[in-house]
């Protein structure tokens, strides 16, 4: 859950992937691959 919270936060652009708490940044990335933008996980 707080990985697609955070996950819709770097796609609007409220938050850098990288201010992604470590711990969720994995699932983040997933998100963000399965919704065809990975590379704002770059």
């Amino acid at each position: 859950m707080m990985a697609m919270f955070f996950a819709q936060r770097v796609i609007l652009g409220k938050t850098e992937f990288s201010e992604v708490p470590a711990s969720l940044q994995e699932g983040v990335k997933e998100i963000l691959e399965e919704s065809g933008v990975g590379f704002l996980a770059e």
